[in-house]
């Protein structure tokens, strides 16, 4: 598991915002901090609030939020979405983990430091 940061656009039904994403392959979902979130997009209930473990030993993060944002890297307009999870607190403004990496066919090159994913990807398929 390893971390890697690189600003992205994220973009909700509220506003767009830039911010420095970290992305995390040992976080199981992805993450945007309550205060940001509430900026760019509309709050909208879990069905059922989740719970996360920490790295904290016995520390558990309770969650009773999530949105739907698209966000798009500088370097290309291809444009990623996904569910992210609304945390009190976060220590990043935006954490994209395992869950919306596998969607999106998104790597992590840890030797370059590098996020990887194909630019020229613009076809949507259902």
């Amino acid at each position: 598991m390893s971390l890697i940061h690189k600003p992205v656009l994220l973009i909700g039904s509220k506003s767009r915002v830039e911010v420095d994403a970290l992305f995390d392959s040992g976080a199981s979902y992805s993450c945007i901090d309550y205060s940001l979130a509430e900026k760019i997009a509309h709050l909208e209930p879990l069905a059922e609030p989740m719970e996360f473990e920490t790295a904290e030993k016995e520390s558990i993060i309770r969650a009773e939020y999530h949105i739907l944002i698209e966000f798009h890297f500088l370097d290309t307009e291809r444009r990623f979405t996904d569910e992210i999870i609304v945390l009190d607190n976060l220590s990043e403004a935006c954490i994209i983990g395992a869950k919306t990496m596998q969607a999106w066919k998104i790597r992590l090159d840890f030797d370059k430091e590098e996020v990887l994913y194909d630019k020229r990807m613009h076809r949507l398929r259902i």
